[in-house]
Formats: structure tokens, C-alpha cells, sequence
């Protein structure tokens, strides 16, 4: 075997032995360890991107002596190696951007247990990536949600506390529709290793057999993830839970948790359940259905809030709102749009949290439009990072937010009986869009009528420019150069089949 198939397991390992460490270091070390984590993380999962590319073939890496079905696996191919280092990207830029908040809004005694949690959360998310078993994937989907509700309340103020507690409700009315669903197919097909599994469903589909709790399975793990990656009407939590966690952490939860669950969603329909099988079940319909009234929910209650920290929370709700429109289409170029939004919106998003705190600190700490104003000027870093997140959540040209919405478009085409629909879901969404984010950017370069002193000015920090930097830059190359990887993302679909 060569050594690098061992890169997707050494990735998920080291995040978890770094959290192991992390535990007995003070503040400053936990943080340079979890950034030098990460960072090989970034390489490792580049170096397995690199070689599936070459080899135009995943492999599977196998856990212990006993293979198939009864051992545990780990698979890697295209899609899982570009995700991974994808979502390793994120999580350092976000780490970065945030650090330094990281350090005055959470108790001195305390700071080491975030990189404890960051650590364990991008240790769940190469699992949600790269894992080959069922089973596994239930477990680290715990861990996801337990990381995630540590980062919310770290800051341990009434309103971390309370968002932690509807998020943990909602993630485990999601868990467990998701136990339920796998409890049902180990029943039906007795295997959890999803290649095992996609096969017997397969016989089963053939036989014509166990129709009816095939279709409870696909529904209770469809349902399940959806409330978990905060699909509309399960959306709830999400502005909470985003608008008044710490900066990094707010970045990492809006870009990065969700998505996991997303892919691993796409994962099952793909390997285990079958698409076709899912598709003439009929759960892509009312998939697709929660997704537009998310993309248009999302953004009315977006231009209804003055509060920018709950503005920018609901804009997620549209965006995966877009997620699962793409996927309820039904087809390959559906998919590869949802998938393409999945980097568009983790890539933006995270930018538009860390810039938008940069915001907030030279306007005495308030969010609202009028506190705002002119604070694009008093931190110029801060506004030309949030008005280019800003433009690209609209579509503008040159961004990754303007091929997402031509991805859709073009996908809308080839299925002609949601093309109607999907064109103008797009269309008015992309209004709303323009008129929430757009009013926003107006008013951060707009005069302020208060009179700010030296000591309410902001030189932003360098993490904070290197960050905002290279955040612009992921979105721009999303932009200019997204073919290859659209074809990437074309070629991971392939390997799955």
C-alpha cells in the first residue's frame, strides 16, 4: 500500500490527539498547537486531492485485520480529498481571523478548552468525510454536535447558554431520526459499511422487497440532517446560535458544521441508498420544496432584522436553503451546483463574521445600521472583506457567490418540470439578497452622524488583514477559476457511483 492512503487516517487522528494534548497546555500553546493542527491538515488533505487526481481512482483504507463487511473503513476519492481540503482552508482562515477575540471573550482558564473543542470538531468533520461506515459516522456526528454546542456557550453568557441549549434540542431531534434511519437499514440489509449496504439495498430494490421502510429510511435520515444543517422550517436555532457565538466560533459554525451533515447526506444517497432509488421515492421533491421557501424565508427575515449579527444568521438559512434546492433537482449538474455552494458559502460566510466583528469594534460595540455607518472607513480591512463577501452572497461577477447561481441556473434547464420554479426562487432571491446585504455595505461607507475618537478608531490586527486577504482570494479563484473544479466535483460524483 502506498503511504500517502494513509494520510485520510493519520488527518482524522491527529485532530483528535492534538485535542488529547491540548487538554493539559495553557491557552497559548493549545492555540499554536490547533493552528499547526490544521495547517497540516490543509497539506494532508491537498496531498490525497492531488493523488486521486492523478490516479482518477478513491481507495479504501482498512482499520484493523478484518476487512469488509465486518471491519471498519475509511474511502477517499475526489470529492472527499477536495472537501477536506476545502473545509481545512476554512477552519485555519476562521481561526486566524478570530483569534484574537478568542482570547478576551473567553475566561483565561478556559481559552485552552476552545482549541480543545476546535480540535475535536474538524476531527469529526474529516470522519463526516472520509468514513466508509455507517455506524462511525453516527458517532462522530455526536461529536460534531457536542463540539459545536462547546463553542457556542464558551463565551458563558445568557445568550450562549441559550442558544447552546435550542441548538442540543434540535441536534438531537436530528440524531435521532438519524439512529432510527440507520437501526432500519442494518435491519433490512444487516450490513453498515456503505459499500456492503448500497449493495444489498440494491438487491432489495430489484426483489422489489421492503419498499415501504425503505422510503421511512431515506425520509428519517433526510429529516434528521436537515434539522441538523438548518434547513427551513428546522431553521430556528441558527440565529442564535451564529450571532452571538465568539468570532472565530461563529465563522466555523456557519461555514463548516453544517456542511458535514450535507455531505454526508450526499454520501448515503449516493452509496448506500442509490440515486435513482431516491430519486423515484420522491424525498428530493420536498427536499427541494424546504429549499426554496429557505432560500426566500431566510432572506425576508434577513431584511427584516436590524440587528446585523441576526441579519447575516438568517442569510444562512437562504444559503442552505440554495443547498438543498440544488440537490432537490434531482439530477448530476444539480448536485455538482449544491456541492459548488457548499465552498461558496463556507468560503463567504466565514468571511463575513470575522469582518463583520472588525466592524462592530470601531462602532462601541453596537450592530445596528446607524451605529455602522462610516465603519468601512474606520476599519478599512474589516469593509473591503465584508463588502466582497457581501457582492458575492448577491452574484456579483468575478466572485464564487455569481457561479453557484449560474451553476443553478444552468442545472435549473435540464430538469423542466422545477425549471419554472428554481429560475424564479433564483431570481427573487438574488433581489432580496442584493437588498439586505447591499443596504448594509451602503451604510458602512456612508457619513456618520457621530463623531468617533482616537480611542474608538481600529487598526486591524495582522491575522485579521492575512485572514481577510486571503479570503477575498479563495473567493475570487471559486470565481475565476471554478471549472477545474467543477470537474473535480464531477469526477468525486463519478467515484461514488
Amino acid at each position: 500500500m502506498e503511504f500517502i492512503r494513509n494520510f485520510p487516517f493519520f488527518s482524522i487522528i491527529l485532530a483528535m490527539f492534538c485535542g488529547i494534548v491540548s487538554s493539559v497546555l495553557k491557552g497559548q500553546w493549545a492555540k499554536r498547537l490547533c493552528l499547526a493542527m490544521v495547517t497540516a491538515e490543509l497539506f494532508l488533505s491537498a496531498a490525497v486531492l492531488m493523488y486521486t487526481l492523478h490516479t482518477g481512482e478513491s481507495f479504501t483504507y482498512m482499520m484493523g485485520h478484518f476487512p469488509a463487511p465486518w471491519g471498519n473503513e475509511i474511502r477517499a476519492g475526489v470529492l472527499e480529498a477536495l472537501t477536506a481540503t476545502g473545509f481545512s482552508a476554512i477552519m485555519l482562515l476562521s481561526l486566524l481571523g478570530g483569534i484574537s477575540h478568542v482570547f478576551t471573550d473567553v475566561e483565561g482558564t478556559k481559552t485552552n478548552l476552545f482549541f480543545i473543542l476546535v480540535d475535536l470538531l474538524m476531527s469529526s468533520l474529516l470522519a463526516l468525510i472520509y468514513t466508509n461506515d455507517l455506524f462511525t459516522a453516527y458517532v462522530f456526528v455526536e461529536i460534531n454536535t457536542i463540539a459545536a454546542c462547546g463553542l457556542i456557550m464558551i463565551k458563558q453568557d445568557g445568550h450562549g447558554i441559550v442558544a447552546a441549549i435550542r441548538y442540543m434540542v434540535m441536534s438531537l431531534l436530528g440524531s435521532g431520526m438519524f439512529l432510527i434511519s440507520l437501526t432500519l437499514l442494518y435491519d433490512i440489509t444487516g450490513h453498515l459499511l456503505m459499500e456492503p449496504a448500497g449493495e444489498a439495498t440494491a438487491m432489495i430494490q430489484a426483489a422489489g422487497a421492503y419498499d415501504v421502510p425503505l422510503l421511512v429510511v431515506i425520509g428519517l435520515m433526510s429529516v434528521g440532517l436537515a434539522i441538523k444543517s438548518g434547513l427551513y422550517p428546522f431553521h430556528s436555532w441558527i440565529p442564535e446560535t451564529y450571532g452571538y457565538a465568539t468570532p472565530a466560533s461563529s465563522a466555523i459554525l456557519s461555514s463548516l458544521v453544517s456542511k458535514g451533515y450535507i455531505f454526508l447526506l450526499i454520501k448515503v444517497f449516493y452509496r448506500v441508498i442509490g440515486y435513482g432509488t431516491v430519486i423515484s421515492s420522491g424525498v428530493l421533491n420536498i427536499l427541494f420544496v424546504f429549499g426554496l421557501f429557505g432560500m426566500l424565508m431566510g432572506s425576508i427575515r434577513a431584511i427584516r432584522e436590524t440587528d446585523t449579527r441576526r441579519m447575516v444568521a438568517y442569510s444562512s438559512v437562504a444559503q442552505i436553503g440554495y443547498i438543498y434546492m440544488g440537490i432537490g433537482l434531482g439530477t448530476q449538474a444539480g448536485m455538482v451546483a449544491a456541492i459548488f455552494h457548499i465552498f461558496t458559502h463556507a468560503a463567504t460566510k466565514s468571511m463575513l463574521f470575522i469582518s463583520a466583528v472588525g466592524l462592530y469594534e470601531v462602532s462601541g460595540g453596537k450592530t445596528d445600521y446607524i451605529s455602522l455607518r462610516g465603519s468601512g472607513y474606520r476599519n478599512r480591512t474589516a469593509g473591503i472583506a465584508f463588502a466582497a463577501g457581501a457582492l458575492s452572497m448577491v452574484g456579483f461577477p468575478m466572485l464564487s457567490g455569481f457561479i453557484s447561481k449560474l451553476l443553478f441556473a444552468t442545472a435549473a434547464v435540464q430538469s423542466p418540470h422545477k425549471m419554472v420554479f428554481t429560475i424564479l426562487g433564483l431570481a427573487v432571491s438574488t433581489i432580496l439578497n442584493a437588498i439586505y446585504f447591499l443596504r448594509l455595505v451602503i451604510s458602512i461607507y456612508s457619513p456618520s452622524e457621530r463623531e468617533y475618537g482616537p480611542d474608538q478608531s481600529h487598526q486591524a490586527s495582522k491575522m485579521l488583514k492575512v485572514s481577510s486577504f486571503l479570503f477575498i482570494v479563495v473567493n475570487l479563484v471559486l470565481g475565476l477559476f471554478s471549472k477545474p473544479i467543477v470537474d473535480s466535483i464531477n469526477a468525486g460524483l463519478g467515484m461514488f457511483l
